[in-house]
């Protein structure tokens, strides 16, 4: 599903669906401790959230900003996987990287590279850290993503369910 904008729990959130392409899945394998595999059909759900600053900043106003958007995306990862019972579904905690449900690995999941592989977007450099540039939003985004084993006809419908609790789909 190419990138759709809905609303949880009151806040915009921007979402898309796709196979994970092998170079996710090879981290994949690596953050979640080998509960994922190269021969796993996994569905990648980049999401991303426009903020009121950008996230390059410190301070005060950035990390209450960072701190609405997890709770946010915490909500909306909880809902999916809710809505994908049965199948196996986690997110990755945009704080520490890790996995938020497996506590298998160390490894972190890097959501700009993620983003960069599934989404095409283009990342740039601040203070040694690599930064990703939405197209509509610049550095003013907050990106997360979902990952399941679930067919991805279920993840559609679950988006679409999710969705519905909450308000109406807006397509971007």
């Amino acid at each position: 599903r190419p990138q759709t904008l809905l609303t949880h729990a009151g806040n915009q959130i921007e979402v898309s669906v796709h196979t994970a392409p092998r170079a996710v899945l090879r981290e994949l394998r690596q953050v979640f401790g080998g509960r994922v595999s190269l021969d796993d059909a996994v569905v990648c759900l980049p999401t991303s959230q426009n903020t009121s600053i950008e996230l390059v900043n410190w301070g005060d106003e950035a990390a209450g900003e960072k701190d609405r958007c997890l709770e946010t995306f915490a909500a909306f990862g909880e809902a999916m996987r809710a809505a994908l019972s049965g199948h196996w579904c986690d997110y990755i905690d945009p704080c520490s990287g890790l996995p938020r449900h497996e506590d298998c690995s160390t490894c972190v999941y890097d959501e700009v590279s993620g983003h960069q592989c599934l989404l095409k977007y283009h990342v740039s450099q601040a203070g040694g850290c690599k930064v990703l540039l939405h197209p509509k939003w610049g550095t003013a985004c907050y990106p997360a993503t979902i990952f399941t084993t679930a067919p991805a006809e279920a993840v559609l419908a679950a988006l679409d369910a999710v969705a519905a609790s909450e308000t109406v789909l807006v397509t971007a």
